[in-house]
């Protein structure tokens, strides 16, 4: 994450009210409404801003998809609330500085995906451009030869 000192798209003032219908986006995104991007900031702010993303019920509905016999502390699922609801704010914050960053009024989904692919690492399949990602290979390191040939010198043997 940048330091407070560098200058970036992603360092934005929540608080300020020059982001026009991009701020209002990010209120509306975050609420989890599907309303118009030009609602007035009065109904973006209306308490709806508290309300979860994902909810304790959602969340252990995600928990038994993937294991029926797991159980989750009181402190484990506040915390994994809590780290979505975050991950979802930043997500919005980031895409409507990109936005601005063009200087366009609409947040559009190859902003998401800078995003996710600059901050997380992530690529999200089926949206936006339909070009093939290049397959990065990764770099094999000296050691890694090494433990290799060792494996080849022990088959031989045999």
């Amino acid at each position: 994450m940048a330091s407070p000192s560098q200058s970036s798209p992603m360092a934005t003032n929540s608080n300020s009210n020059s982001a026009g219908v991009i701020g209002q986006t990010a209120n509306n995104a975050s609420t989890g409404s599907g309303s118009n991007a030009t609602t007035s900031n009065a109904k973006a702010s209306t308490g709806a801003e508290n309300q979860p993303i994902l909810t304790k019920p959602r969340l252990m509905e995600l928990v038994r998809e993937v294991d029926t016999t797991a159980q989750l502390d009181e402190d484990v699922e506040e915390l994994l609330l809590q780290i979505a609801d975050d991950f979802v704010e930043d997500a919005v914050k980031a895409t409507c500085a990109f936005a601005k960053h063009r200087k366009v009024s609409k947040v559009e989904v190859r902003d998401v995906q800078l995003h996710l692919e600059r901050k997380w690492n992530m690529w999200i399949p089926g949206f936006g451009t339909d070009e093939l990602r290049p397959y990065k290979r990764a770099a094999i390191t000296e050691a890694h030869k090494q433990r290799l040939a060792l494996i080849r010198k022990t088959i031989k043997k045999y």
